[in-house]
């Protein structure tokens, strides 16, 4: 057998071990649902952005609920105008 020819098998070798190796990955993707690390690590992030967002609402109802209240705002505004005198 000739130098080109042991190189030639061997690559083929290869290929054909890393093809096997991609057809067991995708078959236990596939038998679990498709979720994979990735997949996982998306579902993580978008719930903390959910959390985040459901506790800047609450900041943002909060603060529309002092800037409408008639008498703690003006409430507010005297102690505002407090701090600017002194």
């Amino acid at each position: 057998m000739s130098f080109g020819a042991v190189i030639v098998l061997v690559v083929l070798i290869v290929a054909v071990a890393v093809l096997i190796m991609q057809h067991n990955d995708n078959r236990k993707d596939r038998e679990t649902g498709g979720n994979s690390e990735r997949e996982r690590q998306l579902a993580a992030e978008r719930d903390s952005a959910e959390a985040e967002l459901a506790d800047l609402r609450e900041r943002v109802k909060v603060l529309e609920r002092i800037t409408t209240d008639k008498h703690r705002g003006d409430k507010l505004s005297e102690e505002i105008s407090k701090l600017r005198k002194d």
